[in-house]
């Protein structure tokens, strides 16, 4: 089991106990990558954002219903985990899934029927912008729930132990899900089995209308891991 955070900027945090201020842990050497590793992760990056420019355009003209959250200014958090993973790995995700999917291979034209309830979209039109599935993409949802996809993402992992493969499943959420006592339960059973799990936290420091340093205690949402 591993657990990552991603943050805006983050150097410091509290410890609650004591209140004295530490360093944060010392970030590993950036990898390399070649040209066209550059490119690729560029133009998907982009994809994403010049995606979610338009889903909000047309979310406002009301031709997309229900809800639906976007993923702007988190794009290289998805890319960058998907390019360290390998074919039959799998990708689950909370409501902000967009660009998952599209970082997955999925197409961005089926996503966006999928959005406008066409039936050639993903989940044939009925599944909307937060319940989106594709397994031949190593897809497994966006959820509606809030927290609902880290225990489901855990138990893809044991299915990957029970079957004795090589493949991990990474189970992303944010900030407002790491309260979710859910997602302790999954964190402490991933551990107890030896799961192979990557536990992504995206965290964007706000769940909701909500700052985390008025929901969370412990504001590094990795070390809970």
């Amino acid at each position: 089991m591993a657990a990552v955070q991603s943050t805006p900027t983050a150097t410091k945090t509290l410890l609650p106990s004591a209140g004295d201020a530490i360093d944060a842990p010392a970030a590993t050497a950036p990898v390399e990558f070649d040209k066209a590793q550059d490119l690729s992760a560029y133009q998907t990056m982009l994809t994403i954002r010049r995606f979610e420019e338009k889903a909000g355009q047309m979310y406002g003209m009301g031709l997309i219903g229900g809800f639906c959250h976007l993923y702007i200014g988190q794009e290289a958090v998805v890319v960058g985990m998907q390019m360290a993973l390998k074919d039959g790995d799998q990708v689950i995700t909370g409501y902000r899934d967009h660009g998952h999917m599209i970082a997955c291979g999925m197409e961005a034209k089926g996503v966006m029927a999928e959005l406008t309830g066409r039936a050639h979209g993903y989940s044939k039109g009925k599944g909307g912008s937060m319940h989106m599935f594709s397994k031949e993409k190593g897809f497994f949802g966006g959820h509606g729930i809030v927290g609902a996809q880290v225990s489901l993402g855990t138990g893809l992992a044991f299915a990957n132990r029970y079957r004795g493969d090589d493949h991990v499943a990474v189970a992303y959420f944010g900030d407002g899900a790491a309260n979710q006592g859910q997602v302790y339960e999954s964190f402490n059973m991933a551990e107890l089995w030896k799961l192979p799990v990557i536990y992504v936290i995206e965290n964007n420091r706000y769940a909701m209308g909500t700052s985390s340093t008025r929901s969370s205690a412990e504001t590094n949402l990795s070390r809970r891991g």
